[in-house]
């Protein structure tokens, strides 16, 4: 009985620790997608920054805020089409930057369409993906960094100037109770294009058809590792008009301000990512060690009990006792 026992429990102590590296390499990858359906919006707010109100004058004036509104919404049915083309789970993601100024009305807006792979988060590649409604071809990551961040430069997508750059590690730090990885990125000053949409009509030919819109910023991410999710960011941001054919005519500021995420919105934020990260630690480590150390103890008793059965059987109380006989008779045919 013990053997059979112990054979038992020796298949179920294989099968768990199979199980361990199989739910790490190979569950994890393929459950753990960034959902098709997915909806955020959050509020970055710069307080007593630089903005240029009237195009007309290029005077730019000291404001008391700048509000910028970030949407995020997946596209499901986007997301098939893309599927069925490329054969890969994505997320299209149809993000909009909406820039107000103190008095709410618009300074300006602009649509992004994001297409990535729903595990890796590595950029895919269609005709659709677009900012400001021109094509572009991503490298790198935008919004989010992958599943498991690493403590490693990323390159890093900038919408502004339609190109990507390192974003660089710097630290690891702990943020409202949660330890995060702190990342950095410069962008040098860039010539970058006049949004689409700005208010009153503007454009570069309304303004002289010779102007220039120019851009630096100083980007800061503080990514919770296990989810990727930034949980904090924040720009310092410049932006200039320049005017080429005038070089004695100085730059005007557009904008200049140190952008930071509202408070309300980094609390929700906080929240949300702690409920996911969970989530991916189930997979890549609560279950995978789980089952290891399951595994670990089933053979340890499998063994036990093998040991047990085949040990000698101990000898019977009337045997023991009997006084062995000193004088045995012959037995007669």
């Amino acid at each position: 009985m013990r053997r059979k026992s112990s054979l038992v429990l020796l298949a179920f102590a294989v099968f768990f620790a199979a199980l361990s590296p199989l739910m790490r390499w190979y569950a994890f990858p393929r459950l753990a997608k960034v959902p098709a359906n997915e909806y955020q919006s959050v509020v970055l707010e710069a307080k007593d920054a630089t903005l240029l109100v009237d195009y007309a004058s290029l005077k730019p004036q000291t404001v008391s805020r700048i509000n910028i509104v970030q949407t995020l919404k997946g596209n499901v049915e986007e997301a098939k089409k893309v599927k069925v083309d490329t054969g890969r789970d994505v997320v299209v993601w149809d993000t909009l930057s909406y820039v107000t100024g103190p008095d709410g009305k618009m300074v300006s807006e602009i649509p992004e369409r994001y297409i990535f792979d729903a595990h890796t988060q590595d950029p895919v590649h269609t005709a659709s993906e677009s900012v400001d409604g021109d094509p572009v071809h991503r490298e790198g990551v935008e919004f989010k960094f992958p599943f498991l961040t690493e403590k490693r430069d990323y390159f890093y997508f900038d919408a502004q100037s339609r190109t990507s750059a390192p974003i660089h590690y710097q630290a690891t730090q702990n943020f409202r109770g949660m330890t995060v990885y702190y990342f950095e990125q410069t962008v040098p000053w860039i010539k970058v294009p006049l949004p689409k949409k700005m208010p009153g009509g503007v454009t570069a030919d309304s303004l002289g058809g010779s102007v220039e819109r120019w851009y630096t910023t100083k980007r800061m991410f503080w990514v919770d590792p296990t989810t990727g999710a930034p949980v904090n960011g924040e720009e310092i941001h410049q932006e200039q008009l320049r005017f080429p054919q005038s070089p004695e005519t100085k730059p005007v500021t557009i904008f200049s301000g140190d952008v930071k995420m509202r408070e309300d919105y980094i609390d929700s934020t906080v929240k949300l990512v702690k409920s996911q990260r969970q989530l991916i630690l189930l997979l890549t480590s609560y279950l995978p060690w789980g089952f290891l150390i399951l595994g670990v103890a089933l053979l340890a008793l499998s063994l036990f009990l093998e040991a047990r059965s085949r040990r000698p059987a101990d000898p019977a109380p009337n045997d023991a006792l009997r006084e062995p006989d000193p004088d045995p008779q012959p037995v007669v045919a």
